[in-house]
């Protein structure tokens, strides 16, 4: 772990892109895909803040935005016409993923960022043999020295998914080592996670058999109301050990970061929201040492 970064909320929304400095060999870096096929839930709002929260305790962390909508890119302040070279073009073979990749105000945090036109992949990649392992291809060797510049050295790659269990979906859990499923603290929670379970087996048997589910994080939680904690007592029980302890907090910084083009951590660092997704953050790196232990 490296010291933390200064983190300047008055920085520029985006800073000229450098490629960071590998020292020795590229290890491939840690693939988490932060997927529930409900909408709302708080999916980008999770790739956005943890990927700040990682990078503000010393990783590097490349969020890859696999949503039409682009609102990570958003989120993180990428305007559209920045978006030069987005996922679309990765995926579709145009260009490579250092293409793409755009380095955010946030110091160690880089963004692939999506356009619109990703809604039409399905149709324009679905009857290729390799629609399914696009995005694993356009990660392999990310780190490594290309044409003698330097390499990224990316150790997190987080991979915003669209609410949707698509061929979008199924190529982020084909690239992933672990699923991230956030799950709103609401009446309904329980219900489409024995799908998106369901998705990861059948993904795990077919395409990619080292698919894990690295944790479930209950999201919007609100302590006065008892449903909220009926919710969280529901899935500690159905699910045990994989639910984060971290539970992130309905907050209304949380909200109002996106529409500034920051994450939370960057527009109000000492909100409950920014210290719960620095939680997580510590959280996940302690999943990771247990995985690597126990590995």
């Amino acid at each position: 772990m490296t010291d933390t970064p200064t983190i300047d909320p008055a920085a520029p929304q985006v800073v000229p892109f450098e490629k960071p400095v590998a020292a020795g060999p590229a290890a491939a870096p840690r693939v988490l895909a932060i997927a529930n096929q409900k909408g709302g839930v708080g999916k980008t709002t999770t790739a956005i803040n943890l990927g700040t929260a990682l990078a503000a305790i010393g990783e590097h962390v490349l969020i890859v935005d696999l949503d039409p909508q682009g609102n990570a890119s958003t989120g993180l302040g990428i305007e559209r016409k920045a978006r030069r070279t987005s996922t679309y073009d990765v995926l579709t073979g145009a260009a490579p993923m250092r293409d793409a990749v755009i380095q955010t105000a946030v110091p160690q945090l880089y963004i692939a960022p999506s356009t619109m036109d990703l809604s039409g992949l399905e149709l324009e990649i679905g009857q290729q043999r390799d629609r399914a392992f696009r995005l694993r291809t356009a990660l392999n060797n990310i780190n490594n020295i290309n044409n003698g510049t330097p390499a990224f050295h990316f150790t997190y790659v987080l991979v915003d998914c669209p609410p949707s269990l698509n061929l979008i979906t199924v190529n982020a859990m084909a690239a992933a080592d672990s699923i991230l499923v956030p799950l709103q603290c609401e009446f309904f929670a329980l219900e489409g996670l024995s799908q998106l379970l369901k998705t990861v087996e059948q993904v795990k048997t077919t395409l990619n058999p080292k698919l894990s589910i690295h944790g479930i994080v209950l999201t919007m939680f609100d302590s006065r109301n008892n449903l909220s904690n009926q919710v969280v007592a529901d899935v500690r029980q159905f699910m045990g050990r994989k639910v984060y302890d971290t539970v992130i907090p309905r907050n209304v910084r949380i909200s109002e970061a996106p529409s500034y083009g920051k994450p939370v951590l960057v527009y109000d660092l000492k909100c409950v929201g920014s210290e719960a997704y620095l939680r997580l953050a510590t959280e996940i790196i302690q999943r990771e040492r247990e995985l690597k232990a126990a590995g």
